[in-house]
């Protein structure tokens, strides 16, 4: 094996030395954050946001901040440096008066190119229902897929079982008019579930109505939507960033008012939501949503029906499952208030939720400051200033009759070479908020205090370095830490760029947390669990047609007499000839790693806002082919097959989902036609 992988090694390292061309930006940019996310995390919000700019260029000198804050990779120093430029120089004449910016060096301006143009569109006008669909773009997309090996819960067992047929289905309709009127339309069915079933209805259905600027309403959504503001302490609903490569992503880039058009079936709000413009500055956007969440209810003899837990999966393929479904009315109403200037912008958040069962906590000690009760308000503040190269912001949320969740941060640019980024947060152990998100390391804004610095270092134009380090502690008990505890994670970055677009990456990230000792050990109360892994990746383009990627990484997980070591080998093959109908892509990887423990994460390319990020673990091969083609002008066809071969092992996965042998493969085709 150490043979193959130095032969890997000057594989990887002679290939730099070749020219690149464009890459994708979509899938550059997810693959920064894949890693970041949940196994099961649903990416197809942020790939159809970029997805439509690409299709949608927004004009720069028209642009409002909402729209390239959309773009994700930009930072708020840069939007806020960007309209201070066209504030004092008037409009742009061309693209690359960017490179005067402070903060847009070549690389983010060649990744913002394909999102943006200069060309102005002529204003669009509605005369009658007839005209709005001749002059609107439709888009439908209709998707299956399937797991060919026969899993457990789809056999005949007489206990519980998958009710529902193995195929995945889904169904999306979306109307775009202009910046002016949207609707779209989502049905989805998981795999085991049934498409229609007597209690609900469709598995899953979305739907949404939003208008935009009329009169004094900047946005008026009827139907599923998300809302997003501040920094995420308070009220957050959908797709965000966390820590990253990108040491900016610290800071929120909130949109405020959005329709929802995800899959996803739980990080939404469903009613009617609007945004006013109560003067220049001054917007109030209110909102009233009533859901029924899956559940699971106990019976209590002094309270009736209490809460256990809400459930997050939308899996309803099993009796349990089905029994639990939409089981617990919410009803959510409020109001947020913002001032919105060139440099300042601050707003107040409240609202209040109610829920048709109460909430107990758990007899664990843990759960100890665990939300108890029916209802639950929730205000905060959040603001941010501009005062020359510096970008403050913050946030602070309140739970009425609880905790306090703060952070506040900074973002400066030193020089045109040196950005920095501190943070700061602190989050009590009793704060509650059901719709919140924020910078840490749990997935709740509570019992949890850090300090996050990051840096960003452009040198010379061939090189950009990133670095962050976060400290951060826990002062309540956790799951499987019975104390309070601490870590930190350091993460440095390393990006070689040539040419244009062509990329090589080393990176290093170490994490260090403490957590309870393995069954069997008394001597200690909390023992040190160690994560590393080291990535190196590059790529080219080989010609117009073929792009080629590579990656070597490697994993090591330290707990105790554990040690583990993991690596993964992988190749992707890219290629789109030019004025043909067809496209695809490939992988082909090699993984082994000593447990789940050590594994490793990798974007994975798939058919159109079907993008995932794979966990390798275990010894095997890993390898799946996408092919798009396009029929005639406005029908697209995608194809994926994808398969993952172990070594010595019986059986794959775990209860239900056990499939009985040593390959899992799984196929996708999907239609989009546009009209």
């Amino acid at each position: 094996m150490s043979k193959g992988f130095g032969l890997f090694i000057v594989f990887i390292l002679l290939s730099t030395y070749l020219r690149a061309q464009d890459t994708d930006p979509v899938k550059d940019m997810i693959e920064n954050y894949a890693e970041y996310l949940p196994d099961d995390y649903d990416l197809s919000e942020l790939t159809e946001r970029l997805g439509y700019y690409l299709k949608n260029p927004i004009n720069l000198n028209h642009a409002t901040p909402l729209q390239l804050k959309e773009l994700a990779f930009l930072s708020m120093l840069q939007i806020n440096n960007f309209f201070i430029h066209l504030k004092r120089n008037g409009l742009l004449l061309d693209i690359l008066e960017l490179q005067g910016i402070d903060g847009f060096d070549v690389q983010t301006i060649g990744r913002l190119m394909p999102f943006v143009t200069l060309k102005s569109e002529p204003a669009l006008y509605v005369t009658g229902l007839e005209d709005l669909y001749a002059k609107g773009n439709s888009d439908l997309i209709v998707r299956y897929g399937q797991t060919i090996q026969t899993q457990k819960g789809f056999t005949d067992l007489p206990g519980s079982r998958y009710l529902g047929s193995p195929e995945k289905l889904l169904f999306r309709y979306k109307f775009v008019y202009s910046d002016l009127m949207s609707a779209s339309l989502v049905a989805e069915k998981d795999a085991g579930e049934h498409l229609f079933s007597q209690k609900n209805g469709a598995d899953h259905l979305s739907f949404n109505l939003s208008l935009y600027k009329t009169g004094r309403i900047k946005k008026l959504v009827l139907g599923d939507y998300s809302l997003q503001f501040g920094q995420g302490l308070t009220l957050w609903s959908g797709f965000s960033f966390g820590k990253g490569p990108d040491v900016t992503s610290v800071a929120a880039k909130d949109v405020g008012l959005r329709p929802y058009q995800s899959s996803n079936e739980v990080s939404f709000f469903r009613g009617v939501a609007s945004t006013l413009s109560l003067s220049g500055n001054i917007d109030m956007t209110t909102f009233v949503s009533f859901r029924k969440l899956d559940a699971s209810l106990k019976k209590d003899h002094e309270h009736g029906l209490t809460l256990q837990n809400i459930g997050t999966s939308g899996l309803h393929r099993t009796s349990t499952e089905l029994k639990n479904q939409q089981d617990l009315e919410q009803l959510v109403y409020g109001t947020v208030f913002q001032y919105l200037s060139q440099n300042l912008g601050f707003g107040f958040t409240g609202y209040r939720s109610e829920y048709q069962h109460k909430f107990v906590t758990g007899t664990q000690l843990y759960n100890k400051y665990g939300f108890t009760g029916k209802q639950l308000i929730n205000l905060g503040f959040h603001y941010n200033y501009t005062y020359k190269n510096v970008y403050f912001y913050g946030e602070l949320a309140h739970s009425l009759n609880s905790g306090l969740a703060i952070v506040n941060g900074a973002m400066v640019s030193l020089s045109p070479e040196l950005s920095a980024v501190l943070l700061y947060r602190s989050y009590d152990r009793d704060h509650h908020n059901f719709f919140s998100t924020g910078v840490g390391e749990a997935t709740e804004t509570s019992n949890e205090k850090g300090i996050y610095l990051g840096l960003n270092y452009h040198p010379f134009p061939k090189w950009t370095f990133s670095a962050y380090g976060d400290y951060f502690r826990f002062s309540w008990l956790k799951y499987r830490v019975d104390s309070a505890s601490s870590g930190y994670e350091l993460l440095g970055q390393a990006v070689y760029a040539p040419v244009k677009t062509f990329r090589a990456v080393l990176r290093y990230k170490r994490e260090t947390k403490q957590q309870n000792p393995d069954a069997g050990n008394t001597d200690v109360y909390l023992v040190r669990v160690l994560k590393q892994s080291l990535r190196v990746d590059c790529s080219w383009q080989l010609s117009k047609a073929l792009h080629l990627h590579q990656r070597i990484e490697l994993a090591g997980y330290q707990k105790e007499l554990v040690d583990e070591r993991g690596y993964l080998f992988l190749q992707d093959a890219d290629f789109k000839p030019a004025r043909s109908r067809f496209s695809g892509n490939i992988r082909l990887a090699f993984f082994k790693t000593s447990s789940y423990n050590s594994r490793i994460y990798a974007y994975e390319d798939d058919v159109l806002y079907g993008a995932s990020s794979g966990a390798y673990s275990d010894t095997g091969f890993r390898g799946y082919a996408n092919v798009r083609i396009r029929l005639v002008r406005q029908l697209d066809v995608w194809g994926r097959y994808g398969i993952y071969i172990y070594k010595d092992k019986e059986n794959l996965g775990s209860g239900l989902d056990e499939i009985t042998g040593n390959i899992k493969s799984d196929i996708k085709i999907q239609m989009r036609y546009q009209f």
